[in-house]
C-alpha cells in the first residue's frame, strides 16, 4: 500500500502563531518517520536548538515520548486525543452496528473512511478472518482514484475526477485518463465502485458511499479480499449487498432515499 506524509502545515502561517506550527511540525515529522532530534531538523527545517526544545517540552506534555535511546515517539496524549475525536464523531457509533453485521457475513475486511484533504482517511477498520491481514488502519491515508472507496467517494464529482487522476498518477497518458473517467461514469450509474488491484497488487475491493440527510456523500464503506476470495462474480454480487450496508448507515444519518 502507498501511504501519503500525511496533513501538511499551510504554508500562509497565521501571524503570532510560528511557534505553534513548529510544534505541530515536529509532531508530524515525528508521526511519518523523522524519529530522531537530526532527523526532525532536517524534515522541518526548524534550527537545532530550537527542535531540541520544543522536543524537550513536547516529551514534557505528553505529545511524543522517548522510544530508543536518542529518538522519539508518538506520546500517550496523541493517543488519549485520537480515540476522543474517534469518540466525537457520531459517524463510527452510527455505523458500527451495520459494519459488524457486513464482516461476520462476509468475513473479508471493512473499512469505513472519509475523505479529507482530498485523500481517503480511515475512520474504523473490522479484519477479515481469510486470507492475507490487509496493512491498513484507522488514521491511514490513501488515494482516491486508486482505492474502491476514495472512488465511492467521489460519486457523480465529474468536475474532480480528470483533476484527482492526474494529481494521484503522474505521467498518466490521455487514454488512461479517459478509461478512468468512462468507469468513474459506470461506477456512477451503478451507485458503486470498485477497486481491480489498482492500488495494491493482489487487493480487489467493492466500494458504496454514505449519506447524510441533504443527500452529500459524507463517506464510504469498502469490503476488501486477496483475489481467490474475490473473484469478479463475487464482486458483482457484492455491489447490492455493499449498498445496501451504506443505505442503512445513511438512513440513521437523517437519509430519505
Amino acid at each position: 500500500m502507498i501511504e501519503d506524509s500525511g496533513p501538511v502545515i499551510g504554508e500562509a502561517i497565521p501571524q503570532g502563531t510560528q511557534t505553534l506550527a513548529r510544534g505541530l511540525r515536529i509532531v508530524s515529522a515525528v508521526a511519518h518517520g523523522s524519529t530522531t532530534l537530526k532527523s526532525v531538523v532536517d524534515s522541518t527545517g526548524i534550527g537545532r536548538s530550537s527542535a531540541h526544545r520544543m522536543i524537550q517540552l513536547l516529551v514534557q506534555l505528553g505529545y511524543l515520548r522517548h522510544g530508543s535511546p536518542g529518538e522519539f515517539r508518538l506520546g500517550p496524549t496523541l493517543i488519549e486525543y485520537g480515540f476522543t475525536a474517534l469518540n466525537q464523531d457520531p459517524l463510527p457509533v452510527v455505523a458500527r452496528e451495520s459494519l459488524e453485521a457486513l464482516a461476520e457475513r462476509t468475513q473479508d475486511t471493512i473499512h469505513l473512511s472519509v475523505e479529507d484533504g482530498e485523500s481517503v482517511l480511515y475512520l474504523h477498520k473490522i479484519p477479515g478472518t481469510r486470507g492475507a491481514e490487509m496493512r491498513s488502519r484507522i488514521g491511514h491515508r490513501m488515494p482516491m482514484t486508486r482505492t474502491g472507496v476514495g472512488k465511492a467517494l467521489l460519486l457523480g464529482q465529474d468536475d474532480r475526477w480528470e483533476r484527482l487522476f492526474v494529481a494521484e498518477n503522474p505521467g498518466a497518458d490521455s487514454a488512461a485518463v479517459d478509461a478512468f473517467v468512462k468507469r468513474m461514469q459506470g461506477y456512477t450509474r451503478d451507485g458503486a465502485a470498485l477497486d481491480l488491484e489498482e492500488n495494491e497488487p493482489g487487493i480487489r475491493c467493492v466500494a458504496a458511499p454514505i449519506r447524510d440527510g441533504s443527500g452529500d456523500i459524507v463517506a464510504g464503506i469498502s469490503l476488501s479480499a486477496t483475489r481467490p476470495f474475490m473473484p469478479k462474480d463475487r464482486m458483482q454480487a457484492l455491489v447490492p449487498v455493499m449498498k445496501s450496508a451504506a443505505r442503512e448507515i445513511s438512513v440513521k444519518l437523517g437519509y430519505r432515499p
